[in-house]
């Protein structure tokens, strides 16, 4: 998960936690850091692939856009699937993120409730129903 929001951070660990199959929640605060962790560097230098990137745009420093423009540009990476979670309903930010390949935009409800009920179906959706290909 790339988000600077401690919140939204606690909700959806929250959310994860009583899913059905078990998940580890990494957390990235920007873009920076978030690419750092998918290549193994630095701090992150035993950090696993993630299975899903939840990626918010609104971001200190490298923005959700630029680290995605990033992720679907590195050969390694590519086949991560994007999922950007943002409070943004711009349209202008919709293209973008489907031009740079992002494989679903959402917007994030300000409901806590809805929100909780979101990465739920994010989970259900992206990580029990979906194949992905063998690594």
């Amino acid at each position: 998960m790339v988000e600077d929001n401690p919140g939204d951070v606690r909700l959806a660990r929250e959310a994860l936690r009583e899913a059905s199959i078990p998940n580890n929640v990494l957390v990235a605060g920007d873009g920076v850091e978030a690419l750092a962790c998918l290549r193994s560097q630095g701090a992150y230098a035993l950090t696993g692939r993630p299975d899903l990137i939840l990626l918010d745009l609104n971001l200190p420093g490298k923005s959700g856009l630029e680290a995605l423009a990033e992720i679907k540009s590195d050969q390694a990476l590519k086949r991560i699937p994007v999922v950007v979670l943002t409070t943004s309903q711009a349209e202008d930010d919709i293209h973008r993120s489907y031009d740079l390949h992002a494989n679903a935009y959402i917007s994030k409800p300000v409901d806590l409730e809805r929100f909780i009920e979101l990465i739920k179906c994010i989970e259900c959706f992206w990580l029990k129903l979906v194949n992905f290909p063998r690594r």
